[in-house]
């Protein structure tokens, strides 16, 4: 995992870092994992893995192994992607308003690699009313074995 140097570094400063560090990146992640981390791609609803997963464990970046997300936190929203109510406890999950496809959203990245995980929402269930949703393109899920 990277070491953040700052936090005033942007995801694509932090993203051009990241692959630089890691020639392989590329090799490493498969071409859904490669659009939706470096290129802020989108997997199309109801296409990813972990949509519908249930085994406990911890969700980490696929670009980097960085722990962002609890099965604990995980919920089925409907919406067609993994959804959590808030990242682990010193997640490094960074936030900045993204105005593309003209509607004004929550962007989510890995602070530590810069890698675009997917976007958060104000209508989540859990106490905050967040709903992370995030692509599992972007995830790996460490199982945690024996529940």
């Amino acid at each position: 995992m990277d070491e953040d140097l700052t936090d005033a570094r942007t995801p694509e400063e932090k993203r051009a870092t990241h692959a630089g560090q890691h020639p392989d990146l590329r090799e490493r992640l498969d071409a859904m994992s490669w659009q939706c981390t470096q290129e802020a791609a989108t997997e199309r609803p109801f296409t990813g893995g972990y949509c519908d997963e249930k085994r406990p464990g911890t969700y980490a970046c696929v670009a980097c192994g960085e722990a962002l997300f609890t099965s604990e936190d995980k919920y089925d929203s409907e919406c067609g992607w993994p959804s959590f109510t808030t990242p682990m406890d010193d997640a490094p999950v960074d936030h900045r308003t993204d105005t593309s496809h003209g509607m004004s959203r929550t962007e989510t990245t890995c602070g530590s690699c810069g890698a675009h995980l997917g976007h958060v929402f104000d209508d989540g269930p859990g106490p905050s009313g967040d709903r992370y949703c995030i692509n599992s393109a972007c995830l790996v899920l460490e199982e945690r074995i024996g529940g």
